[in-house]
């Protein structure tokens, strides 16, 4: 199958001019999967809990969710992508899975970073896997990469890959994100965005780009530059994400012992 991820600098507010550079780009390529970031139509760093609650939407009635399958419809294509989600009067920093037929599933990001965690409401929805017909696939945001329990949950329901849509400040996923391949057996495409932001007066923020797609074997099949756009499509087997087995005597999930590793 055919997965990867588009990397670009978003406008912060312009949602319909970043939606329309999605779709644009989009209709480049073919794939069976494509990644696109955290909150990659409207920005990420937001002033007040009242700037969030303007631009966040509805899942999956809301603007952006719909061009989404729109694009997937139109393309044959599943597009997992970062969107604020608002409900009633809690937002939450969520990605959405959208394939052919429509709205597939929503997450909700378990672990806020930074500013986020004045904005947004810590993620309820748990970690899910959904098959595909090609593959499973589960999701994690973000920071969820700092907690090796994210992807492990996700490992231990069966995904094959892992979407990682994330905005991207810290220096050391892309390298990590190797390590969560390994000691998960998954594939996994971490899709980050270019670009800075300094709004308000706050510190600016610089996004570190090195998009990526990682292979079970921890081999980093590609990665982006740090501050060029870049929409990449790779081929994977999702079968290599299957054998959990290192040699004849080890197999990564059997030989767990969780009776041990409480706290």
């Amino acid at each position: 199958m055919r997965v990867g991820y588009f990397q670009f600098d978003p406008v912060f507010g312009e949602v319909t001019r970043n939606l329309d550079l999605v779709t644009a780009r989009l209709e480049q390529v073919e794939a069976d999967l494509i990644v696109l970031p955290e909150l990659f139509a409207t920005g990420y760093q937001f002033l007040s809990q009242e700037e969030v609650l303007r631009f966040a939407e509805p899942v999956p009635d809301g603007e952006t969710t719909k061009r989404l399958a729109d694009i997937a419809a139109r393309r044959g294509v599943t597009i997992v992508a970062g969107l604020p989600e608002r409900v009633g009067a809690h937002c939450f920093n969520s990605a959405v899975v959208v394939g052919p037929k429509g709205f597939i599933g929503g997450y909700r990001k378990t672990h806020l970073f930074f500013e986020e965690t004045l904005f947004f409401t810590p993620g309820d929805s748990g970690f899910h896997v959904w098959d595909l017909g090609f593959a499973k696939v589960g999701v994690m945001i973000c920071f969820d990469w700092f907690y090796p329990e994210a992807a492990r949950t996700l490992a231990l329901q069966g995904a094959d890959i892992i979407a990682h849509p994330s905005n991207l400040v810290l220096p050391h996923c892309p390298d990590s994100m190797v390590t969560r391949c390994l000691e998960n057996r998954v594939f996994s495409v971490t899709a980050n965005r270019i670009g800075s932001e300094a709004r308000g007066g706050k510190d600016r923020l610089t996004f570190i780009g090195m998009s990526e797609v990682v292979s079970p074997r921890g081999h980093i099949l590609h990665r982006a530059p740090r501050e060029s756009e870049d929409l990449t499509i790779v081929e994977i087997d999702p079968a290599e994400a299957k054998t959990k087995a290192l040699n004849p005597y080890n197999d990564l999930l059997r030989d767990r012992r969780p009776a041990l590793y409480g706290a």
